[in-house]
């Protein structure tokens, strides 16, 4: 998909990601031509085919980011963008509108943003990477606070297609947006060595991603080789009660997900991030996630957390382990 990073490559270069530039479109190439998605085409159909509305406004500061007015289209056109939307069903990350139609997406992925933001380094200036961004809503918002570069990587080139809905309406307002997904996983991204290859990122976000890897303490060493020295982790992922360096590994499913690995304590998050070479480690916030937060909608229509959990006992997960609880961990890469 060419068209989708045809600013990349100057983006990269401005910003003193010369490295990557060399190497990244090289593994675009490699992964769309050998994995491309079956349904790709059909993604694709559907974005050429939104029709050309002109935002008369812009909001990326807004709990749910606005794009546009109620008034900047008519109600046919609205009806038929709508439609197209919801052939990108389910959205998962949000909440958006668009020129007055509200997409409720899955989860409040505001209230993850506004429980973090007072503890995080100010985003202005900052180069962003955010691993595991789905459809990219924490990005907009990191851009919205004035960073300069904001780049993120998730796997599912069904998120990429969901983002680029996004990025065409807004780039009808400002051309020059410093905001790219790559259909990468992060252990796909090439690595930084700080003596050869020049910076790394300021602020590197991975929300959602650590239980998910079979080798946590790798996902966090990627982690730190993604960071320039002094540079900001911002951690976010399930935990299990507990001062000691406890753990659970699910026997099998955890809340339904197949792929859940490695719940442990903070004590015990904290004690792999410094082993991994973190320092400044702090917990900024634990949440146990709520039927509000996380439900399905008009806009997700399969089951959501409401289905994970006992329905006797909305502390217990359906397996009946504890229900899903999350920290957020801040700490830096020493300078």
């Amino acid at each position: 998909m060419p068209e989708f990073f045809e600013s990349l490559s100057n983006d990269l270069i401005e910003n003193g990601f010369g490295k990557w530039q060399e190497t990244l479109p090289v593994e675009l190439d490699k992964i769309f031509s050998s994995r491309s998605h079956g349904k790709m085409h059909e993604w694709q159909q559907i974005l050429v085919s939104l029709p050309a509305i002109s935002p008369s406004s812009l909001d990326l500061k807004a709990d749910k980011i606005c794009i546009g007015q109620h008034n900047d289209c008519d109600d046919k056109t609205r009806y038929q963008l709508e439609s197209l939307l919801q052939k990108l069903h389910p959205w998962r990350k949000g909440p958006y509108q668009l020129f007055g139609i509200d997409i409720d997406t899955e989860w409040h992925s505001d209230w993850k943003w506004n429980r973090i933001q007072a503890h995080i380094s100010p985003l202005k200036n900052r180069s962003v990477l955010d691993i595991g961004c789905g459809n990219g809503y924490h990005m907009w918002r990191i851009l919205g606070e004035g960073a300069r570069l904001v780049i993120g990587a998730d796997p599912s080139q069904f998120f990429l297609i969901q983002f680029q809905v996004m990025k065409k309406y807004i780039s009808s307002i400002n051309k020059n947006l410093p905001i790219h997904v790559l259909p990468f996983k992060a252990e796909e991204l090439p690595a930084f060595n700080y003596k050869y290859q020049g910076r790394g990122f300021d602020s590197v976000f991975s929300m959602g991603v650590l239980y998910h890897r079979i080798s946590p303490i790798h996902h966090l060493q990627e982690l730190k080789s993604f960071l320039r020295p002094g540079g900001e982790l911002i951690l976010e992922t399930l935990i299990i009660k507990g001062s000691e360096l406890n753990v659970l590994i699910p026997e099998d499913r955890y809340a339904k997900m197949r792929n859940v690995w490695f719940i442990p304590t903070t004590d015990l998050l904290i004690r792999m991030m410094q082993r991994a070479g973190f320092i400044n480690c702090k917990v900024v916030d634990i949440n146990q996630t709520s039927t509000k937060e996380q439900r399905s909608t008009d806009w997700m229509r399969y089951e959501s957390l409401p289905d994970f959990l006992d329905p006797n006992n909305s502390n217990q997960s359906i397996e009946g382990y504890p229900a899903p609880l999350r920290a957020t961990i801040i700490a830096n890469v020493p300078a």
